[in-house]
């Protein structure tokens, strides 16, 4: 079948390195991609989230089968899209629909949910302009240290932990009053700090049946030790050692299945992938947050991972046979490492040439932020290439993708060199 994938990061060029392996898949289409994903399919020149193009690109190349991979085009719709569109009804499309999509694009509706299902997660309250003045109140005397979320998608930007209650008031006020965040912080929810340790686990639903995937940690700070700010995500390490099968256990009955069928109940079909952001406090599971698709850079861990077609989980989430999935997975632990612009999270150079690359043989190299001009591979983003190796424990490929980071070159490169470290 032809098939069409949508986005142009890591996740993506990721998810094409598996779909090509497929032998159901006799073309494939990345809209927009990148350098990475160009190598392997046909790019096409239009953003992920413009319906139109998508359609028109579908009718074109005789498409069968679309993969979301960014929340955005969820968020916005495009599963409804394809659903009321006669023209594109032998498509099939992969991810939930708007309203599915509503657990990651509104924060305050995904708590709601988990308190209406009794899922474990931080305390919270919401708060826009009308209750403002409330909501200034309520920091006043709110434990330290405080979470502050943009309801909306704030490109992974919309998360603050404030540490002191004037700290709390002044990125309060500027969510809300000066739109920090835009759209997106119209509405803010205010949550308790949770401590323990971060990880994410993965599931696969065709919103009757649903199969979990392999847990994973990533890494978002831009320095070593988890300091300085946030970033779209460092590396990543699949399996968590820690995430045992009674932990796994509880995060299954606990959030997956209670979530699932809250979402039945409210009468919401959520088809797709669900990343569960979980904290793991002293052995118990609570949700930081959910995600309508696959993570990033945690795409980049799982995948090398799957034994499983991948063309053949997506046809089972299409048409209803999650239940009949096997999913195999490697024992091998995979460890990725990102190469990221200098300066990034803030500003950074973009077109600067990247060389090195033919010179990785023992791991797998994803693209993320790249782009081919004059037939050279430049930068084109903050994270720009993801280094993804496998080995019999975490120190092994840990050791491979540090290597590989050596051998590639361009102004400005900088990566972490303690990924996985806390874990060994």
């Amino acid at each position: 079948m032809n098939i069409l994938l949508l986005g142009s990061g890591g996740r993506e060029h990721a998810l094409a390195w598996k779909i090509k392996q497929s032998a159901h898949c006799d073309k494939l289409f990345v809209a927009p991609g990148n350098a990475g994903t160009q190598t392997l399919a046909t790019n096409l020149a239009f953003n992920d989230d413009d319906f139109e193009a998508i359609k028109m690109a579908c009718l074109k190349y005789e498409i069968e089968l679309v993969v979301v991979g960014p929340e955005t085009p969820l968020v916005k719709g495009i599963v409804d899209f394809f659903e009321h569109d006669a023209a594109l009804s032998k498509c099939a499309i992969i991810g939930p629909n708007k309203i599915a999509a509503q657990l990651e694009g509104s924060k305050d509706f995904s708590k709601h949910l988990m308190q209406q299902c009794h899922i474990p997660t931080a305390k919270y309250a919401t708060f826009t302009k009308a209750n403002f003045n409330a909501g200034i109140d309520y920091l006043k005397t709110h434990p330290l240290p405080i979470v502050l979320k943009a309801d909306g998608l704030a490109a992974g930007k919309g998360v603050l932990i404030c540490t002191s209650n004037q700290e709390a008031i002044d990125e309060f006020t500027a969510m809300l009053q000066d739109h920090k965040f835009g759209e997106a912080s119209a509405k803010v929810v205010v949550e308790e700090f949770l401590e323990g340790i971060e990880l994410s686990v993965f599931v696969v639903t065709d919103g009757i049946s649903y199969k979990m995937l392999p847990s994973a940690k990533d890494y978002k700070r831009i320095g070593e030790g988890d300091t300085g700010l946030n970033t779209g995500g460092m590396g990543a390490v699949s399996p968590v050692p820690f995430a045992d099968s009674t932990f796994l256990k509880k995060v299954e009955t606990q959030i997956v299945a209670p979530l699932l069928s809250g979402l039945k109940q409210n009468n919401i079909l959520y088809k797709g992938f669900l990343f569960v952001g979980l904290m793991n406090s002293n052995g118990e599971p609570s949700v930081i947050e959910f995600n309508c698709r696959l993570g990033d850079p945690e795409t980049e861990v799982l995948v090398p991972r799957l034994k499983t077609d991948m063309v053949e989980i997506f046809m089972a989430i299409a048409h209803s046979k999650v239940n009949e999935l096997e999913i195999e997975i490697l024992d091998e632990t995979a460890v990725t490492v990102f190469l990221v612009s200098g300066g990034y999270p803030d500003t950074y150079q973009k077109g600067l040439v990247i060389k090195g690359l033919n010179q990785v043989k023992e791991s797998m190299v994803f693209h993320a932020g790249t782009t081919t001009i004059n037939q050279e591979t430049v930068t084109h983003g903050g994270r720009v290439i993801a280094l993804t190796s496998l080995g019999n424990s975490i120190q092994e490929a840990v050791t491979k993708s540090l290597a590989s980071a050596h051998l590639i070159t361009y102004e400005g490169k900088y990566f972490r060199n303690d990924i996985g470290k806390d874990l060994i």
